[in-house]
């Protein structure tokens, strides 16, 4: 992917460029970047002017943008293109996926005042990082590039990663690291079991007990008998023990591993009061 970032400040991109997942991109050759300096293209470096009608502050001027895009289309195609505006849509997960997809992507980053308005005819989408106004589009431009690095293939060390990142379906579980009583605060006895199909059942069940509390709008309304299981109990304030003892260990496990070796959804045989949770399947 080449992914251009119009800007009046190209040494902030590069210097990001040299840390962490982007840097790894980038010498993997996953992703070529180029940091367009719009400065370069204006007439006597003025890339600024007044707004009409008395609005307060400095707009950059539509000239050197465009003399700038035009020349990134005339070397490599036109990119899709994104004009980061605080009333953009709001970028979320399955933005940066789609977004992934493109083989020429292009941010164009205004300051000061903004972009002058004549700008966003070259825009394919606006897109915000939140209800906030910022100086500039670069940082929206750094989040784009490094949440779109780390999906592109050959970049992470552990591609695992992403099909368990947040907003897949639920929140990411809680983790955990050597040692195993730090101050008291011990890591659960199920991480510490060794037994592999016990821990994705706590992972499932902490995911789910997190998007309920954290972000509950986020709960995903075509709930597998598993999952509603789950969630019910955790309705009900049991906690994951209590959960797998009323379910029946040996069953729940072996019910996960019907799931990862189907592909399909979760499936977990009904005890007495399971039954009762999950007549309505999917059904909070």
């Amino acid at each position: 992917m080449r992914f251009f970032v119009f800007t009046l400040f190209p040494q902030l991109i590069k210097s990001y460029a040299e840390y962490g997942i982007v840097k790894q991109a980038i010498s993997k050759r996953v992703i070529e970047l180029l940091a367009i300096d719009i400065r370069s293209f204006a007439h006597k470096k003025q890339v600024d002017d007044k707004a009409y009608g008395g609005h307060p502050g400095m707009v950059i001027k539509p000239e050197p943008v465009f003399l700038a895009y035009e020349e990134v289309v005339k070397n490599y195609g036109k990119p899709h293109t994104i004009v980061p505006q605080p009333w953009g849509r709001r970028i979320t997960q399955c933005d940066l996926d789609r977004l992934s997809t493109f083989e020429n992507l292009a941010v164009i980053c205004g300051r000061y005042e903004g972009l002058d308005e004549r700008v966003c005819a070259l825009a394919d989408e606006e897109l915000s990082l939140g209800d906030f106004v910022l100086a500039g589009g670069e940082l929206f431009a750094l989040v784009l590039l490094e949440g779109i690095s780390r999906l592109l293939p050959g970049v992470l060390s552990e591609p695992e990663s992403i099909r368990r990142d947040s907003f897949r379906r639920w929140l990411g579980p809680p983790v955990y690291t050597r040692p195993a009583d730090f101050r008291g605060m011990k890591v659960p006895k199920a991480l510490l079991s060794g037994n592999h199909q016990l821990i994705r059942l706590w992972e499932l069940w902490h995911s789910i007990e997190r998007t309920l509390k954290l972000r509950p709008e986020l709960v995903p309304k075509d709930l597998n008998r598993l999952e509603a299981s789950m969630l019910s109990a955790i309705m009900d304030g049991e906690d994951f023990e209590s959960w797998l003892e009323e379910v029946g260990h040996e069953r729940a496990i072996k019910s996960f591993q019907s799931m990862q070796l189907s592909g399909g959804g979760y499936d977990i045989p009904e005890g007495k009061s399971t039954a009762e949770r999950t007549s309505q399947e999917g059904t909070p």
